[in-house]
């Protein structure tokens, strides 16, 4: 993989784990906030993909564009075409008042993202995404440090 396409990945990957955790939040979690960073991080994805082909593109944010100069060396991702063109919407739509997403939005553009995700990072030859493998490592750890209760006496 070339430099600058893992480049545009590691960037992406900020903004898909930054979306997973404020969905996570229980307390006030920013839905907007959300839906733009899934559509950053299929921005990126794209970008990374048309880096590493040597596509030029020129500086936009119009995930549909993106999409059209891939499908030469990509035809199977027009298959997420509907669900790019939903998150081109959300780079501006939810970042200014009058507007907010609610969970429900947040959610579709998380899943929207994550199989444009899945799906380019598979193309690009990356089996396991990092966030998967760390969730594994968080995972193993809490399982070695569970602290022992003591039984109690009848």
């Amino acid at each position: 993989m070339k430099a600058a396409t893992a480049e545009w990945v590691e960037k992406a990957e900020g903004d898909f784990r930054s979306a997973q955790r404020e969905l996570r939040v229980r307390s006030r979690p920013n839905h907007d906030l959300v839906c733009f960073l899934c559509q950053q991080c299929s921005e990126k994805y794209l970008k990374g993909l048309l880096t590493e082909a040597s596509i030029p593109f020129r500086k936009i944010h119009d995930l549909e564009e993106l999409l059209d100069a891939l499908l030469p060396v990509a035809p199977q991702l027009q298959a997420f075409r509907k669900g790019l063109a939903s998150l081109t919407d959300h780079a501006v739509d939810f970042r200014y008042p009058g507007e907010s997403a609610t969970e429900e939005v947040a959610k579709r553009a998380f899943a929207n993202c994550r199989a444009v995700r899945k799906e380019i990072r598979k193309i690009l030859g990356l089996d396991e995404p990092p966030s998967a493998q760390m969730n594994l490592r968080i995972k193993e750890k809490r399982a070695r440090y569970k602290v022992r209760r003591k039984k109690k006496r009848p």
